[in-house]
């Protein structure tokens, strides 16, 4: 499972040009599932997003968790992140886990967060979607499951 996080001071989600998610100051998570991710990985990974101490405190450190801040999260599904690039000129992406899986775990990663106390958006699983991005810093990381 691999997440890549963004500190966004805000973000939105489009299908159709219908919004399916926005939050203010939090975490924008791209989140992309492979074939032999489990429940053990999914929460390794959403508490890493709950914990990662990557919001500024009053001396313009990064010391604050989105727990701490109460910010938001938008998940955004991404299988691209297990795009294989290192042979010709078109990705392949057969390490990503097949849709059925990957959309049981991402609502499962929603569920997490949520039951954890972060007001969590999402995108729409599988569609086509317009992601609008205030990268705050920028600050982009990736969390992968060990």
């Amino acid at each position: 499972m691999r997440a890549l996080i963004q500190r966004v001071s805000k973000a939105t989600v489009r299908v159709d040009d219908q919004i399916m998610g926005h939050i203010e100051k939090g975490l924008l998570i791209f989140l992309g599932i492979t074939h032999n991710d489990d429940e053990l990985a999914l929460r390794f990974v959403a508490e890493k997003c709950a914990h990662l101490r990557i919001f500024e405190d009053e001396n313009g450190k990064m010391n604050h968790s989105l727990l701490d801040t109460r910010g938001q999260a938008l998940v955004v599904s991404q299988f691209t992140l297990y795009g294989d690039t290192k042979k010709g000129r078109r990705p392949g992406f057969s390490q990503a886990a097949a849709p059925d899986k990957a959309n049981t775990l991402y609502e499962q990663f929603v569920a997490f967060l949520k039951e954890r106390g972060i007001d969590t958006q999402t995108g729409a699983f599988g569609a086509h979607m317009h992601v609008e991005i205030h990268n705050d810093g920028p600050v982009t990381l990736m969390i992968e499951n060990p």
